[in-house]
């Protein structure tokens, strides 16, 4: 058989609604529109931590954060834990990652220092845009070294902290402010942005693979706050026109003239629909590319993100606990043409991450491992029946939630409950047992978060009876 290559398009931090496809008329994303339009949208996606390493390593890994042992930022992944590329390499794939892993912590590290592998081929890694000496600024430099004090978005607090603790002088020329709560236009060149570099890499890789199987993931940091884009991108929008959050009247009032002010959520929006629309720009690139190729029909393209952003909902900007749909529901599209039973279906059943990679290896025709612990999602992709799952699971240390398609259910360390009724309160405004009088409803729901512990249980191998 003839196997698909296989391209992975990761933003970070994006919402479900940052996309036209997913009913958010005010962004521009005409690229990721029309792969939506050929391919298959997964409207209710959910990602299993919410936020970036271990988001990122549960999805790879097609496992849970809590079986991994990796439910927070930090932790450095074990470089023998098995993901996607060690699935792929015994059948022949050649393997890239280009842009973000963040595998390891990367503000207390010399990123000139080779990566451990993972398992890719080949790896080009820049988990930040241009605050470190890594694979990002090498590609600026080689190409337009006078673009190399522009291209840094601003030192991360942690790295600050260990560069001082240190003595590190790296010589880079850093904005004053890294997390502005504004658009801000990029300061070099728009061709030498991040962005631009992961697409160029990604291209040029496919290119020199073209002729045999590949995986290749194109890690995307935008639009990861701070919201920078070039002009043109920020031009797209006008502030006014944009739709903000609106709040209940009790969180209205904790509002002030200047935190989470109309015209800062209007900028904010700004920015990072901005980001968003440079992305959607580069994926068409991409897709062009593949197109010229003559790979179009080889190759199954997966797009998605690692978790999503408040945007000012809940007063808030991120992500975190407790996991709000804008937090952990986020896109999933896949195109394979000539592959896919009725393209341009929308498919409403819910997702998890972890259902991701046992699907990639099906339609490779390679068997899932008994440790996985998704479900394929090929029944869906070939329009049989197929209802998705009864509930979804995002965890991280000390907090578990469970989301049905009508409610959310938060379970925490202390073992105190949250509950929440989506139709009628879609953001999760009103936890409906605050006060206690929804044990009932608490009790089925924790009886549905217990069964998914028991059914995703994977202990180690017997090797012999005793």
């Amino acid at each position: 058989m003839k196997r698909p290559n296989i391209l992975l398009l990761y933003t970070d931090q994006q919402r479900h609604d940052a996309l036209g496809v997913n009913g958010n008329d005010d962004i521009q994303t005409p690229h990721l529109d029309r792969m939506a339009a050929e391919g298959v949208n997964f409207d209710h996606y959910f990602v299993q931590n919410p936020v970036c390493m271990p988001s990122r390593l549960s999805f790879l890994s097609g496992q849970y954060p809590s079986t991994l042992g990796i439910t927070n930022m930090g932790v450095p992944v074990p470089e023998d834990t098995p993901i996607l590329p060690h699935y792929l390499r015994n059948y022949g794939y050649r393997s890239a990652n280009i842009g973000k892993l963040h595998f390891q912590p990367h503000a207390c590290r010399d990123h000139r220092e080779i990566h451990p592998p993972y398992g890719f081929d080949h790896l080009e890694i820049s988990d930040e845009p241009g605050p470190y000496p890594d694979a990002y600024r090498a590609w600026v430099e080689r190409l337009a070294p006078d673009q190399l004090d522009h291209i840094s978005l601003g030192l991360p607090p942690a790295a600050e902290v260990w560069q001082q603790q240190m003595g590190i002088r790296d010589g880079i020329r850093h904005p004053s402010e890294r997390f502005p709560l504004d658009a801000l236009p990029f300061r070099g060149d728009s061709q030498y942005t991040h962005t631009a570099f992961v697409a160029d890499q990604t291209m040029d890789f496919i290119e020199r693979h073209r002729q045999e199987p590949f995986l290749c993931i194109a890690g995307f940091y935008s639009p990861h706050s701070p919201w920078v884009a070039p002009q043109e991108f920020i031009d797209r929008y006008d502030a006014q026109d944009l739709t903000i959050p609106s709040y209940p009247p009790e969180v209205e009032a904790r509002r002030n003239g200047g935190a989470f002010s109309e015209e800062e959520l209007r900028r904010a929006h700004v920015g990072y629909y901005a980001m968003v629309s440079e992305v959607d720009h580069h994926v068409g690139r991409i897709l062009a590319h593949l197109d010229a190729l003559g790979l179009r029909e080889d190759t199954l393209v997966v797009f998605t993100s690692d978790h999503g952003e408040w945007l000012g909902e809940h007063l808030r900007y991120g992500k975190g606990y407790p996991g709000h749909d804008c937090v952990t529901r986020v896109p999933l599209i896949m195109r394979w043409p000539g592959h896919l039973e009725q393209p341009g279906r929308t498919e409403n059943g819910l997702v998890e991450g972890v259902d991701v990679l046992p699907t990639l290896l099906e339609s490779a025709g390679i068997p899932a491992p008994g440790h996985l612990q998704g479900q394929s999602l090929m029944p869906a992709l070939r329009a049989n029946a197929w209802n998705g799952r009864e509930h979804v699971l995002t965890e991280m240390h000390g907090w578990k939630t469970l989301r049905t398609r009508d409610h959310r259910y938060v379970l925490n360390r202390d073992g105190s409950e949250q509950l929440y009724y989506l139709p009628d309160d879609r953001q999760a405004y009103y936890d409906l047992n605050a006060d206690g009088a929804q044990e009932a409803l608490c009790g089925q729901l924790r009886h549905q978060l217990l069964l998914h512990q028991l059914q995703s249980e994977r202990p180690q191998p017997r090797v012999w009876p005793y």
